[in-house]
């Protein structure tokens, strides 16, 4: 084998090792869930952050059953409860992330066609995703998994709690209602994706306006068809034909029924004030622009249409609609009636969306509770779990994050992230456990080194075997005087 193919195979190898160590390790964390929440918790003694009525100093969390069954300063631990003495640090409601596309096995673009509302992505949930996990110990206990942006109208999304160690069936949140992915500007338009003539409708921003109105006429006629033949079988009519269904038109009847939730990936004003106008048209909401980083502009014009923002703290100018973004963006727009969150739409940027919502106290001059609401209650007032979620209340899921310091902080680090009163993330348990992960790690990569090498020996064995099985070839008779003279006699 020459250097090159040397090269070569050792980065095969690597990679291949590096992929095998990472799926273990996710199966490993998956293969030992937390262990079964013990019916009772109490957390005492922390700084409790409770979003909706104020903190609570030297405070208590009584959990039940996975529920907030009281908060206060003074509560005693019930029989048989596990207690967390907190003390010295603070308990928030978990982090929610309205926009994420983590724990989808594969692509998050179907994006062969401007309208692609039939795929789903409840179809394609990955438990394994080791980001499930990482997310955990930023604090983020519920995520928006939405389909991407190369979609005039996307795919269906889907909201889960971060079980991590569960299988897929156990991540939706129970009760939430499902959404839709929308996509305005360059994206949809394809701008930065063409491939020589290949080119997909729509191509303009006036296509991708004239794409979301034509599948909505679609629905629209689609919804009145049925709802006339239901008309006829109620009235007791026979032998009538259903029309056809559409599962591409299905989820938009739903939109237009206000029972699927509208996300749409936006950033101009004038394609945000675009969309308003389509959606009154047809009579449904638009739930969340996503990004908005023009929001400030139209902000008027989205509080008066009910409409939510979740956009980013500081990213912008990484391509050309995103150029006239602002840092005031949250604030300005919290400021005018809309109901804005901070997601993160990256796996690594979701791990201190804490962080994230804390820039919003330095621009723009939110209170430190408005800017906590950015990724707790109004998040989940966008995704319509807010009864459920967001804050410290009596009654509400157990999805609960505790920090050693203020998660406003530069400092804060998370210490436990509980959902339904369960520890999915433990950072003492997490360190004590690292040199044994490490450890398997390298026996791991031992082991697939041994495998490696061996495979080798035997094609080295198996081509010396083909070799020597070969006929040998046999010597070719000398030519004859007769034939050497051409034959003469």
């Amino acid at each position: 084998m020459n250097r090159t193919g040397a090269v070569r195979a050792l980065l095969t190898f690597s990679i291949v090792v590096a992929a095998l160590v990472s799926l273990h390790a996710a199966k490993s964390f998956a293969a030992n869930p937390p262990d079964a929440p013990p019916a009772i918790i109490l957390i005492q003694n922390a700084t409790i952050l409770t979003v909706s009525h104020g903190t609570i100093e030297h405070g208590a969390i009584l959990i039940r059953d996975g529920k907030i069954a009281e908060v206060g300063q003074s509560i005693a631990a019930p029989k048989g409860a596990q207690v967390f003495d907190a003390a010295g640090q603070f308990v928030m409601p978990g982090i929610i992330d309205c926009h994420s596309h983590i724990a989808v096995d594969g692509a998050v673009n179907e994006g062969s066609v401007s309208v692609s509302s039939m795929v789903n992505i409840a179809d394609v949930l990955n438990p394994d995703d080791i980001d499930i996990y990482r997310d955990l110990a930023g604090g983020v206990t519920t995520a928006n998994i939405l389909h991407g942006s190369a979609n005039s109208i996307g795919g269906q999304t889907l909201v889960i709690k971060l079980r991590w160690g569960q299988p897929a069936a156990k991540l939706p949140f129970e009760g939430a209602l499902p959404g839709i992915k929308f996509a305005l500007g360059e994206n949809p338009k394809r701008s930065n994706f063409s491939r020589g003539g290949d080119r997909r409708y729509p191509t303009t921003r006036m296509g991708v306006e004239e794409a979301i109105r034509a599948a909505f006429t679609e629905a629209r006629d689609y919804k009145n068809k049925w709802s006339a033949y239901r008309k006829k079988i109620s009235a007791g009519e026979k032998n009538l034909i259903p029309p056809r269904r559409d599962l591409r038109l299905e989820p938009l009847v739903e939109v237009l029924e206000g029972k699927r939730y509208v996300h749409s990936h936006c950033y101009r004003e004038d394609e945000i004030l675009m969309l308003l106008r389509v959606a009154k048209e047809f009579g449904f909401k638009v739930r969340t622009f996503q990004h908005v980083l023009e929001g400030y502009k139209v902000a008027d014009e989205i509080a008066a249409a009910g409409a939510g923002a979740s956009t980013f703290s500081d990213w912008w100018a990484y391509k050309v609609e995103a150029y006239d973004a602002i840092p005031y963006n949250a604030a300005i727009m919290t400021r005018r009636g809309v109901v804005v969150s901070i997601n993160s739409d990256d796996a690594e940027e979701a791990t201190h969306l804490n962080q994230e919502a804390a820039k919003s106290i330095r621009y723009g001059g939110l209170s430190h509770d408005e800017a906590l609401k950015l990724v707790t209650i109004n998040p989940a007032m966008q995704l319509g779990i807010d009864k459920r979620v967001g804050s410290i209340d009596v009654g509400k899921d157990a999805d609960l994050v505790i920090y050693n310091h203020d998660p406003l902080s530069a400092y804060a680090v998370v210490q436990k992230t509980l959902i339904d009163g369960r520890v999915y993330f433990d950072r003492a348990r997490d360190i004590a456990e690292r040199p044994d992960r490490e450890k398997e790690k390298k026996a791991l990569i031992e082991k697939e080194k041994k495998a490696a090498e061996k495979k080798a020996e035997e094609k080295k064995a198996e081509e010396k075997k083909s070799e020597e099985k070969k006929p040998e070839e046999k010597p070719k008779p000398p030519e004859s005087a007769s034939s050497a003279s051409g034959g003469a006699q």
